[in-house]
């Protein structure tokens, strides 16, 4: 379970989220985004020290003052819910994408490590130096 897919399920639900300098904010989530900034409505703000309160009609938290996030066990359910519906609906999926051949540049895959590197004959490399018409083999770039 990822915290933004997380925060995205709990849009339209309440939560209290506390800013890295002590405040608290209660409000009812309206969206988020990637950056985990949070749009909250119905907002109760208390300060740092609890003894002052202030009514909002809506406010914008940037993701980067956030300390922690309370949110609804609800919520957590759903998300897991969620997750195991995903996954029943894969099927006998196995394996990833796939990275098909690895390697740099010029030439085929040459088994037993790397390949012919600068010099010495085979694979480009920089030097030029491999074994073709006009080169002589083994001597890099000095021709």
């Amino acid at each position: 379970m990822l915290p933004l897919s997380l925060l995205r399920t709990a849009v339209n639900h309440p939560m209290l989220v506390e800013l890295k300098n002590g405040e608290t904010y209660n409000g009812h989530l309206v969206s988020c985004d990637n950056w985990m900034n949070i749009n909250l409505r119905e907002v109760i703000c208390t300060s740092r020290d609890g003894d002052r309160f202030w009514r909002m009609p809506e406010c914008y938290i940037r993701g980067s003052t956030i300390k922690y996030l309370r949110i609804p066990d609800e919520v957590i359910d759903m998300v897991k819910e969620e997750v195991v519906q995903k996954s029943k609906g894969r099927g006998d999926f196995k394996g990833g994408r796939g990275a098909g051949q690895r390697g740099r540049g010029r030439g085929a895959f040459q088994p037993g490590g790397r390949g012919g590197g600068r010099g010495g004959g085979g694979g480009g490399g920089r030097g030029g130096g491999g074994g073709g018409p006009g080169n002589k083999p083994g001597k890099g770039r000095g021709n």
